[in-house]
C-alpha cells in the first residue's frame, strides 16, 4: 500500500481482473514525464517480482498450473497495451494517471509470473529423496537400504581359509561368500556392515556394527547378483606378542595361548570367521563412495593395498577383467599389494591369471616386508615396490586420466609421498597441492584404518 493511493496486485487479483490500465484503479496526483514513468515502472515491477516470488515460496501450493498461464497471459496483455499507452504519453508531463501505471503493472505482472513459474518448476524439479539411494557423480547407488536397528538376514554359502599359518597371531583370513538374494544391491569399492552377536568390549549386545570392504563385484563371485563377499582377517591381540590393549578371554582359557595373562579376540572378525554354510548373517548397508570405480572405460587405475586392504580392488578386477557382463575396460590397472610373509598373499592367483590374459591392461607387483628387501637393505613396504617402477608411474599420475587407491593400515599416504615428492619437487610442484588438486579432480581415493 503505496502513500500515494496505489498498491501492487497480488496474484489472485491478477487473476480476477482484466488486463491494462484496470488493474489499478487509482492515479498519480502529481504530474510525471515519460522518463519518470519508466523509472518507476522499473522499481515497482522489481517490488511487485519481489513480492510475488516470496509469496510462491512461502505458500508453495497456492498457484495452480492454470492460475500460472493466466497470470502470464494477462502479464502478456497489459504489456502490449500499456507499452503503447506509455509511447503515447512520454512526450505529456501532464497525462500519466493510470495509464501510466498500467505500464507499472504490466511490467510487474510479467516478472511476476516469470518468477511464479520459475518458482513453481524449481519446486517441482526438487525430487523427493529415494530410500536407499544416493547420488554420486550424477548417478544412483545403492545407499543404506538396511539399518543396525534393521538388517538384513542373509545366510552364508561358503566360509574358506586363505592364509596359511605365519608366525604372526593374528595369520588368518577368510573368503566369506553370502546370499542376499538381490535385496542388498551394491556397486564395486562399497562396503556393507556386519553385526555380530556380542557382546563387544562394551558389553553391548548385539555388538557394534563394523564394516567391511566388499571384495566381490557387484555382480557377486557366481554373477548372479545374489551374493556378496568379504576378505576378513581375524584380529588377535597377544601381550608380549605385539599390541595388545584389551582383554576379552579370561587368563589360561584361551585355547591357542593359554598361557598369555591378556588375549583379545576381535568379536566381528572372529564372528566371520567362525560362520560356517547356512548360518544366519546380520548385513547393513550398503555404503561408502569414496573408492568407486572411474566411469571412463580407458582410465589409468593405481591400486596400492595392504593385507585386507585388498578387498576393494578384488571388486574392481573382478569386474574389469573376469565377469562376462562387464568386460570391455580399455585402460591400465596396476596392483600393489603389501603382506608380512609369502603365505599372507591374498588371491595371488586369481591376479596371475588375469596378468596372463590381459598382459598389456593389468600389472601385480607384491612387497613381502619379512621376506623381501629395499635397495637399502630394509624391509620391503608397498611403497618401496611402487618405487622401483617410479620412473612408469610418475608421468601416470600426471595423467588426468588416472586414478590413484589406497585401502590397508594408516600411514600408505605417506609411503606415496615418500615415493613421489622428489619427482614433484624436480618439476617445481609441492606435495601437498598436488595431492590437494587430485582429490578435487576426484582421483585420489584412500581407505585407510
Amino acid at each position: 500500500q503505496g502513500s500515494r493511493g496505489f498498491s501492487l496486485p497480488c496474484r489472485a487479483t491478477l487473476r480476477a481482473r482484466p488486463p491494462c490500465s484496470r488493474v489499478f484503479q487509482g492515479s498519480l496526483p502529481c504530474a510525471m514525464s515519460g522518463s519518470e514513468v519508466r523509472q518507476l515502472a522499473a522499481g515497482a515491477a522489481a517490488l511487485a517480482c519481489i513480492g510475488c516470488a516470496g509469496l510462491s515460496f512461502a505458500q508453495p501450493g497456492s498457484l495452480t498450473a492454470g492460475g500460472a498461464g493466466h497470470l502470464r497471459a494477462t502479464a502478456a496483455a497489459a504489456t502490449q497495451e500499456a507499452t503503447q499507452e506509455a509511447s503515447h504519453l512520454a512526450g505529456d508531463s501532464a497525462a500519466v494517471g493510470s495509464s501510466g501505471l498500467a505500464a507499472l503493472a504490466a511490467i510487474g505482472a510479467a516478472g511476476c509470473a516469470s518468477l511464479a513459474s520459475a518458482s513453481k518448476t524449481a519446486r517441482r524439479a526438487t525430487a523427493v529423496k529415494k530410500k536407499g539411494v544416493r547420488v554420486v557423480e550424477g548417478k544412483e547407488i545403492p545407499w543404506n537400504l538396511f539399518m543396525p536397528k534393521a538388517p538384513y538376514k542373509g545366510s552364508v554359502i561358503s566360509n574358506e581359509t586363505i592364509t596359511t599359518k605365519t608366525p604372526l597371531v593374528n595369520w588368518e583370513t577368510t573368503h566369506t561368500i553370502m546370499r542376499h538374494d538381490k535385496k542388498v544391491p551394491y556397486v564395486e569399492g562399497q562396503s556393507i556392515g556386519i553385526i555380530a552377536p556380542g557382546p563387544d568390549k562394551k558389553g553391548e549386545t548385539p555388538a557394534k556394527i563394523r564394516l567391511y570392504s566388499i571384495a566381490s563385484s557387484a555382480c557377486g563371485d557366481d554373477e548372479t547378483y545374489e551374493t556378496v563377499s568379504l576378505c576378513v582377517k581375524r584380529v588377535v591381540e597377544v601381550e608380549g606378542r605385539g599390541w595388545c590393549e584389551y582383554s576379552n578371554v579370561e587368563p589360561g582359557t584361551d585355547k591357542e595361548f593359554p598361557d598369555a595373562k591378556k588375549v583379545y579376540r576381535g568379536v566381528c572378525s572372529s564372528h566371520i570367521c567362525d560362520l560356517k554354510a547356512g548360518d544366519d548373517v546380520l548385513i547393513t548397508g550398503p555404503t561408502g563412495a569414496e573408492m568407486l570405480l572411474p566411469s571412463e572405460n580407458d582410465a589409468n587405475i593405481i591400486m596400492l593395498a595392504t593385507g585386507t586392504g585388498i578387498a576393494p580392488f578384488r571388486s574392481f578386477l573382478r569386474k574389469l577383467f573376469h565377469d562376462k557382463a562387464t568386460k570391455g575396460f580399455d585402460g591400465l590397472a596396476w596392483l600393489f599389494l603389501g603382506v608380512p610373509y609369502s603365505n599372507s598373499l591374498l588371491y595371488d592367483e586369481e591376479w596371475k591369471k588375469m596378468q596372463s590374459e590381459y598382459p598389456g591392461q593389468f600389472r601385480y607387483d607384491y612387497a613381502i616386508s619379512d621376506e623381501m628387501l629395499n635397495k637399502e637393505g630394509k624391509k620391503m613396504w608397498v611403497q618401496h615396490k611402487v618405487m622401483e617402477f617410479a620412473d612408469e608411474i610418475w608421468p601416470m599420475l600426471k595423467d588426468p586420466k588416472t586414478h590413484v587407491y589406497m585401502c590397508g593400515l594408516k600411514g600408505m599416504e605417506s609411503g606415496l609421498r615418500e615415493a613421489f615428492e622428489l619427482y614433484a619437487e624436480k618439476e617445481g610442484l609441492e606435495w601437498p597441492a598436488l595431492v590437494k588438486q587430485w582429490k578435487k579432480d576426484k582421483r585420489y581415493h584412500v581407505e585407510v584404518y
